[in-house]
């Protein structure tokens, strides 16, 4: 279970004004539309996990977290199958800084139910309020404002719906969950499975979450099988998580963290980013840069029917920024993660970057004290980023638009739902004191975690 929030000093300063609340409302039987008031800039921690680091413990999550706010990011996703995400979440949520300058209201806050570990997975009803109780104590919340079925591809539709049914249940009786939705990775099977949703209850999910379906090396999502499939299935809103392809499109390549080599992309599929991070380098540029940067601002648009007029972080610190303040339309919703502070701050200026760019970006970056040209400059980037990701694509080839299977083939379900419960089920966490050091890698090489260059 959490432990009890310690309190890390954030700031010597007064704190700043309280934050304004997210305009949710409940009246009379209709919520707000999720699509209203959804941050589009999302931040993932599932990079608070041993996947992706040799010990999450060591991260300055709490200052991760606490920078994330106060440059405008109003919403945080996690599950419990991330480790110890969820505490190290609920930890940085609960210090006495953030509780009184970010209202719990101020923001919104993801997570999932059904995952368990890599080959347990348990969708019944009592295993689905189980776990959101555990992520309310985690979190050290008395709500959730989404949560979703966590990889639905490696259970039956059948279990899929009983899970949706059992969180709406708790939605209705006990208001302890705002928003219900899905996520996995397999596009043809998050598309019938909303559909096969709203056939059998009569209600749309609130939300389908897909990861690495729209990077520079996959864009099936917005494709007519992908968002437009979803939307005429009445899914409200399509986070795009992973837009590295789960670290896949980085110079480095896949992360390697205490669980060692995880990632599902072939020895070909990896040989072929190598090859386009090398092209990458010769135009002065990395590959992560350019991935970054194509996948928030292109789905920012190509994700916009599914998207959201919630408040965008403005990737300033301290600068409430509005909808109205970027065009007033649907922004495409999107899901990242890191793990260090140069990371956040590289992202926040990418971010900026991209909000300068759209629909009376040119006012906007007057109105705030900006360079009058950050606009121009958001352009003229958008061109050159554009130019070398077709480049990339080109090399790519026949990998450009290539999806590994999930599950692999000859997965079997290893949770016995009858004798199993949430303490002799799941795998303890590993303690500070626990987490694994860097493993030597063949030729002595040490692993470690790296920055992220954004720009």
């Amino acid at each position: 279970m959490a432990s009890t929030p310690t309190e890390h000093p954030s700031t010597t300063s007064p704190f700043p004004t309280q934050q304004r609340p997210i305009p949710y409302s409940f009246v009379n039987g209709r919520r707000t539309p999720l699509s209203s008031i959804l941050p589009p800039l999302i931040f993932g921690t599932a990079t608070f996990n041993h996947q992706y680091n040799s010990d999450p413990f060591a991260l300055d999550t709490t200052g991760l977290v606490t920078s994330a706010l106060t440059h405008g990011i109003r919403a945080f996703d996690t599950s419990p199958y991330y480790g110890p995400s969820e505490q190290l979440l609920g930890e940085a949520l609960a210090t006495p800084f953030v509780r009184e300058t970010f209202p719990r209201a101020s923001y919104f806050i993801l997570t999932k139910v059904g995952r368990i570990s890599a080959e347990e997975f348990d969708y019944s009803p009592q295993w689905v309020r189980q776990s959101v109780a555990c992520s309310l104590e985690r979190l050290h919340t008395s709500y959730l404002d989404l949560v979703y079925c966590h990889d639905i591809e490696f259970v039956s539709p059948a279990e899929v719906v009983e899970a949706v049914m059992e969180l709406r249940r708790m939605r209705d009786e006990e208001g302890t969950i705002r928003y219900i939705g899905i996520s996995g990775y397999p596009i043809d099977v998050l598309g019938h499975v909303a559909e096969l949703v709203l056939k059998e209850t009569g209600e749309p999910l609130d939300a389908v979450q897909s990861y690495a379906n729209f990077t520079l090396q996959n864009q099936t999502l917005a494709g007519p099988q992908g968002i437009q499939r979803l939307k005429n299935a009445g899914v409200d809103v399509v986070p795009n998580a992973s837009p590295l392809g789960m670290g896949l499109l980085r110079r480095q390549g896949v992360p390697v963290g205490a669980l060692g080599d995880f990632h599902p992309a072939s020895r070909e599929l990896r040989s072929a980013v190598r090859e386009a991070s090398n092209f990458c380098d010769r135009h002065g540029e990395k590959l992560e840069v350019i991935a970054i940067r194509f996948a928030l601002e292109t789905w920012i648009s190509a994700g916009s029917i599914v998207g959201s007029k919630g408040d965008p972080a403005s990737g300033v610190p301290w600068k409430q920024e509005s909808n109205d303040d970027v065009g007033g339309a649907k922004l495409g919703v999107s899901v990242i993660g890191v793990s260090k502070p140069p990371e956040l701050e590289k992202t926040m200026l990418v971010w900026r970057s991209i909000l300068d760019g759209l629909e009376g970006g040119e006012e906007t970056a007057v109105q705030a004290g900006r360079w009058y040209r950050a606009w121009e400059w958001s352009r003229n980037r958008r061109k050159a980023v554009q130019i070398l990701a077709e480049g990339v694509q080109e090399i790519l080839g026949d990998w450009f638009g290539y999806a590994w299977p999930s599950p692999s083939p000859g997965f079997v379900n290893q949770r016995k739902k009858h004798t199993k419960t949430m303490n002799d089920g799941e795998a303890p966490w590993l303690t500070p004191a626990a987490s694994p050091e860097p493993k030597p890698l063949e030729g002595g090489e040490v692993v470690e975690e790296r920055n992220l260059p954004l720009r």
